[in-house]
């Protein structure tokens, strides 16, 4: 179960195949039976070769890597609200004045149910199960880059596909450098939690007030 071979049709299965899966005109049944078993044979991988430990859950090693993360949330939050503001000044903060009380509810829910179990899944056991396929760890950033727009890619939206791209390459390189799951998990919940907050919410397939 750790040939090159065996991980590499793992790796296809798990992070290609399964999120595309979910484009399939299949009953939601299927969909939803095929993820969890995803998901449970990746924690039971897990497991069984220790790829994630206690500490790694919780630990924060973030170092000078702040600098970086700090332009990085300006550039994106400047560019998203000019964004807004220019082609959607109508959805503009719209849950924030319309819904406040499902705002707050939306931003913990996401960031515990939603973006951990992601980085998890994407960073912590990606970077783990994987990094002996590739003698280049840029190799394996670059893989880990492309995939993750994948699992967005059932909201067959292009603008989605750009954001989780973007996303992707900021998320990636701050666990390569940092390898801790938790840093990346708060920069995750930050940007998430930010378009939903200004109006970009639906394209996520956050519930958004009208």
């Amino acid at each position: 179960m750790r040939t090159p071979t065996y991980l590499a049709g793992e790796l296809i299965i798990l992070f290609v195949l399964l999120p595309l899966s979910l484009m399939l005109s299949i009953p939601p049944v299927f969909k939803i039976a095929g993820v969890l078993v995803g998901v449970v044979y990746c924690i039971w991988v897990a497991r069984k070769y220790q790829l994630i430990s206690l500490k790694s859950l919780y630990q924060i090693n973030i170092g000078s890597y702040w600098k970086t993360i700090l332009i990085s949330l300006i550039l994106v939050f400047v560019s998203s609200f000019i964004f807004m503001y220019i082609l959607h000044p109508e959805d503009l903060f719209i849950v924030v004045k319309k819904k406040p009380l499902l705002w707050i509810s939306i931003l913990v829910f996401y960031a515990i149910f939603s973006v951990y179990p992601q980085e998890l899944m994407y960073r912590s056991f990606f970077f783990k199960r994987y990094e002996q396929l590739f003698k280049n760890v840029n190799y394996l950033l670059l893989i880990n880059i492309i995939i993750f727009p994948l699992a967005h890619v059932m909201f067959k939206n292009w603008l989605v596909l750009l954001v989780t791209l973007i996303g992707g390459i900021l998320f990636a390189l701050t666990y390569n450098k940092s390898k801790s799951v938790l840093l990346t998990s708060i920069e995750h919940s930050i940007y998430g939690n930010w378009l939903f907050t200004i109006g970009m919410g639906e394209m996520l397939a956050f519930p958004m007030p009208h």
